[in-house]
Order: C-alpha cells, then structure tokens, then sequence
C-alpha cells in the first residue's frame, strides 16, 4: 500500500475503516442514519443536571423510590372510613381526624350497665322437690273441693262426685266424707264409710229410722271394720261361715257389708260403701266363702 491509501483510510468514518479491514466496501448511507437516529433519542430523553453524568443519576432514583413506596403503601392501608370525601365534614369543618374515628365512642345508658350477667347454668329439680310439690298441689285441690263441695251440702246440693244410686236407702249419701274434712254421722261413724252404711241397715232391719237410735258406734262396735269380728265374739253375738239375709259380711282386709240376699248357687249379693276408696254405694255378688258372716244383734 502506497501512502496515499495510507492517507485515505485514516481520513474515512470508523465504520468505512471497519468494512475496509474485513474487505467489504462502506456504505456511505450507514453513518448518516445512525447520526440522525441518536440525535433524536437525545432531543426525547431529559437532560441531567450539569455536573451529573449517568453515574450521578443512580443514588437520585434510589432516594426517589425510597420516598414514593411507603407513600403509597400507606394509602393503600389506611382504613375505608379515611377516605372521606371533601362534602363529609366533621364539627362543620373539612379537617377529619383520623384517631377520633378509629376509636368510635359510644354513650352506654345506665340500664345497660344494671342488666343481669347471662350464663348457662340451671338448677335441677331433685325428686324430694317434685314430691314436695306434689303434696301441695294435692293438698290444695283437696282443700279447693272440700270449700265446694260444703258449700254445694250447705244448699242441699248433690255432692259432684257421687249420685244416689238405685237401691240406696243410705241417708247421708251426699254428706262430706271424712277424706274431705266431714265430720260423724248421727251414728257416730264418719259419713259414708263402710261402718256407718251398715250401722244404717241394722237400725233399718231393727225399724229404727231416727233418733233415738237403737245402734251406734257405743254399743255395737269400733269405728274400724278390722275390729268388728272380735266385737261380735266379745258379746257373745253369733258369727259363722253361712250367710243370712241382714247379716254382716266381714273380710279381713278392714271392710264389711250388709247381705242383701243369697242365690240358689249359693253366692252372696251384698251392698256396701267405700269399698274401692270412692266413699260411694256398690252392689256385687261374691263367692260364700269369701266372707265371715255376723248374724244380727238381738
């Protein structure tokens, strides 16, 4: 190579020293485009400060998201309440304060503060309660029927829990008994027990129908069934295992009653008060040996 293509080479653009070094040959129009494209993208992108060169922008953009970031997660985590708009204003002025609306006070009344503490206990009812209880109420319902049913006897009323029934001759049928605070009937057993009925159909049989009677509880026998056959032996009245039209028919379980006839098969018909508790007249037919029979007194 002569020095004048010494000369030439040095003077072309570094992109025509280039080509020229691997054997292409420069394009003139390369250079001219790229001058033109960078001369553009400097006219767009801001100038730095003077004195700043691209190492001099780095701790500015680091100090710029430091400050930005945590402005922005604070908004974003301030309450929904914060936000108020401009048009919601507090004590008739636009300032909102932050602390005053997270602690929401509320006025309790006074009332609120005396209710009762609620809880989840019970008590149990134990069974002595329940038949305590129970005893009341029967006691009360007793006493509530014994008010009626004097007064309803006071009127010549019929007692509610009986009527007359056919055959019954008995005089004091609708008089208290003593369950229900009676007193005695002019025999001087309680009104309407077993004792009593009979006393009534011996006096009967006797022709006696009032007062003066012929027998009572003194001279015929204890106001308790169960002591009525030990009564008959006392005295010397008859008893025996044969029934008898008008004898006494006693059974061991402390009651007695009054046969009223005997059938050809010879069972027994008896009439009778009290005999299921119930302080009322019945009529059955028994078995003979089911009873021991007192022959009327003489």
């Amino acid at each position: 190579m002569n020095p004048d293509e010494t000369r030439e080479l040095s003077l072309r653009p570094r992109e025509g020293r280039r080509a020229a070094r691997v054997g292409e040959t420069a394009k003139p129009e390369v250079a001219p485009k790229r001058a033109a494209a960078k001369s553009e993208r400097a006219a767009r992108e801001p100038k730095a400060p003077r004195g700043l060169g691209r190492a001099g922008r780095g701790p500015l953009r680091v100090a710029a998201t430091v400050l930005v970031v945590p402005a922005i997660v604070g908004t974003v985590a301030l309450p929904a309440y914060a936000m108020l708009p401009e048009a919601m204003q507090f004590g008739g002025t636009s300032e909102y304060s932050l602390s005053v609306a997270e602690a929401q006070g509320v006025d309790v009344p006074d009332l609120v503060s005396q209710a009762p503490v609620a809880n989840d206990s019970y008590a149990v009812t134990t069974k002595e309660e329940i038949d305590r209880q129970a005893r009341e109420a029967a006691a009360n319902e007793a006493a509530a029927w014994s008010a009626e049913l004097a007064s309803r006897a006071g009127n010549g009323a019929y007692a509610v829990y009986t009527v007359k029934a056919e055959g019954d001759d008995y005089p004091w049928w609708d008089q208290l008994p003593d369950d229900y605070g009676g007193g005695l009937s002019p025999l001087r057993y309680y009104y309407r027990e077993c004792v009593d009925f009979v006393a009534w159909r011996l006096n009967r049989d006797a022709g006696v129908t009032s007062a003066p009677w012929k027998w009572d509880w003194s001279n015929l026998a204890s106001g308790s069934a169960y002591a009525w056959a030990d009564a008959w032996a006392a005295k010397g009245w008859p008893t025996s295992s044969t029934p008898v039209v008008g004898a006494v028919a006693w059974f061991p379980y402390n009651h007695v009653a009054y046969v009223q006839s005997i059938n050809a098969d010879g069972s027994v018909n008896i009439e009778e008060y009290n005999q299921n508790s119930d302080h009322s007249y019945h009529r059955r037919t028994i078995p003979a040996g089911e009873a021991l029979y007192l022959y009327p007194p003489a």
